[in-house]
């Protein structure tokens, strides 16, 4: 259904070097930087059929959060989502809600909150037993 997300950012390099960290770490690898006709810098990210990406604002503006928006990153398995979580620490991301674990359904997550203060989220969905 969704084609891409993409976040805004008020230091574009910043958001860079943390999503390259971050996405690296779950396989998207670093992102292609572009610049719009506007003159304003993207980076976008493809990775197994998805698109990411985070922008200037090209209103001119200044990047704010969407107050109960939450970006889901798919992981292949709980090892890659402590993964995300350690590279998001380690390039200015925070954690947010509870450390990394298991949630009453079953399923592996670690919350974060980027740079600029969107939240993430990496989670892996264990294979059903059965």
């Amino acid at each position: 259904m969704l084609n891409h997300v993409m976040v805004g950012s008020n230091d574009i390099e910043r958001a860079r070097r943390f999503y390259d960290a971050v996405l690296g770490a779950i396989g998207a690898g670093e992102g292609m930087r572009n610049v719009s006709a506007s003159g304003h810098v993207r980076f976008f990210y493809r990775h197994d059929g998805n698109m990411f990406s985070v922008t200037q604002p090209i209103d001119g503006k200044p990047a704010t959060v969407a107050n109960g928006f939450t970006i889901g990153f798919k992981c292949a398995s709980s090892a890659q989502v402590d993964a995300f979580h350690a590279a998001a620490l380690a390039n200015g991301g925070q954690t947010a809600e509870d450390p990394p674990g298991t949630r009453k359904a079953g399923y592996y997550i670690a919350y974060v909150r980027d740079p600029d203060g969107h939240k993430l989220c990496a989670i892996h969905h264990p294979p059903k037993a059965g």
